[in-house]
This record gives structure tokens, sequence and C-alpha cells, in this order.
């Protein structure tokens, strides 16, 4: 759960991804909407796992960039599934995303490699 006002928190994660500097705001961004593609196919409402996040987010981008998605993902500087825990921590961290006691950026270490999986 966000613990900022909705209305707020685009500028809130520019500013966040601009301090980072690790990864563009668009990923970001992306990973807000991966996570709202994720819930969607669920069939009731619940908290989802780090691996089940990346399983949404390799669907999702394979429907919104297909074969470039992993050069998308490059611009972004995101080259593996820990740099998109490194970003759901960094929200967590802020305040702008929630997380279980059960979650640990080990979830997204290794899970799958972009070379296979967009390749």
């Amino acid at each position: 759960m966000p613990t900022t006002s909705t209305d707020d928190m685009p500028r809130q994660i520019e500013e966040l991804a601009e301090r980072d500097g690790r990864y563009k705001r668009e990923a970001y961004f992306f990973l807000y909407r991966a996570l709202d593609y994720t819930l969607n196919r669920l069939k009731a409402p619940r908290h989802v796992t780090g691996q089940e996040l990346l399983r949404g987010i390799s669907e999702f981008a394979r429907k919104e960039y297909g074969p470039m998605t992993k050069l998308v993902f490059e611009y972004w500087g995101i080259a593996r599934t820990e740099d998109f825990g490194n970003i759901v921590f960094t929200l967590v961290e802020s305040g702008l995303m929630g997380k279980t006691e059960e979650d640990r950026i080990e979830d997204f270490r290794e899970v799958y490699d972009f070379d296979e999986e967009f390749g």
C-alpha cells in the first residue's frame, strides 16, 4: 500500500529516481503498471511475492515492448531481475510501496536470465 497521496506520487517517484540515479524514472512507472497488471490477473486481491511480480513484469513487458523489451530495460538501467528488486525496495524505503515481513530483496535474485526470457 502506498503511504502517500496519489496526487503527489508521480512527483515523488520522479524525485526518488533522480536521487537514486541507478534507473531511469520510466522504470519506476513501468514497475507500478506491471504490478497493476499482475494484480489484475489474480482471481482474488492479495499480496504478490517478488517472484510473482517478476513473472508479471515479464508478461507485461512482452505485451508492451515485444522483442524490444531487453533494449528498453537496458536503456532504463535494468539488466537483471535484481534491478527490479532494487526499485521495489527503494520505493518501500521511501514509503511509496508496501511490503510484508516475509518480503526480501533476495526474492528478486536470479529469477530469470534476461537473454533467455527476452532474447
